[in-house]
C-alpha cells in the first residue's frame, strides 16, 4: 500500500480533485482508498438513531453494517487524535491511498492551490510537499508543478511520488 497526500487551502479544490482523480485511477486498474482529514466535530450519528444511541451510553465503539456497506465509529473520549499512521492501519489493503488534508503529517503532499483565493502557496514553508496542482504560475524553486485539470498527469505524479506506509 502506497500513500500519497494533498493538501492546500480550504476552497482550493482538494475534494474536487480527489474525486476526479479516483475513477482514473480505477480506470487505470489502481485500487483506491482514501483518507480526509475533518473538522473537530463533525458527526456521521445524528440524534434519534440507534447508533446514536449506543455512542451516547457509552460504547467505545458502534459498528454500523448493512448490506451496502459497514462503518465503525470509534469514540476517542478525550484520547488524542490518531496520527496518519494508525489511521492508515485501518485500512484494507490497496493499491493507493489518497490523503486529504493531514498538511503537517509524515506522506508526501501535492499541494492543491487555485489563484482566486488570494492565498499564498503553501510551498515552501510546508514540509513534505513533493508537486505543486495549480491554475497559477508555481513560487520560485517549486517541486514539479502539474495544472489542476491535468487529471491524467497528476495521476500519474500521484503514483510516481506515492510512499510506501511502511516508511511514514
Amino acid at each position: 500500500m502506497r500513500v500519497i497526500g494533498f493538501a492546500g487551502w480550504s476552497g482550493a479544490g482538494k475534494t474536487t480533485l480527489v474525486t476526479r482523480l479516483i475513477p482514473f485511477l480505477a480506470g487505470q486498474g489502481v485500487t483506491v482508498s482514501t483518507i480526509k482529514h475533518a473538522h473537530s466535530r463533525f458527526d456521521l450519528d445524528r440524534p434519534g438513531k440507534d447508533s446514536h444511541a449506543h455512542r451516547e451510553a457509552g460504547a467505545a465503539q458502534v459498528l454500523l453494517a448493512s448490506s451496502q456497506r459497514w462503518a465503525l465509529l470509534t469514540e476517542l473520549r478525550g484520547a488524542p487524535e490518531p496520527e496518519l499512521p494508525e489511521l492508515l492501519a485501518q485500512l484494507a489493503p490497496v493499491d493507493l491511498v489518497l490523503v486529504e488534508g493531514f498538511k503537517s503529517g509524515p506522506h508526501p503532499r501535492i499541494e492543491v492551490h487555485r489563484a482566486a483565493l488570494g492565498q499564498p502557496f503553501l510551498y515552501p514553508d510546508h514540509t513534505g510537499i513533493v508537486a505543486l496542482a495549480s491554475d497559477a504560475p508555481p513560487p520560485p524553486g517549486a517541486p514539479q508543478h502539474l495544472s489542476l485539470d491535468d487529471i491524467p498527469a497528476i495521476g500519474a505524479a500521484a503514483l510516481r511520488l506515492a510512499v510506501p506506509r511502511a516508511a511514514l
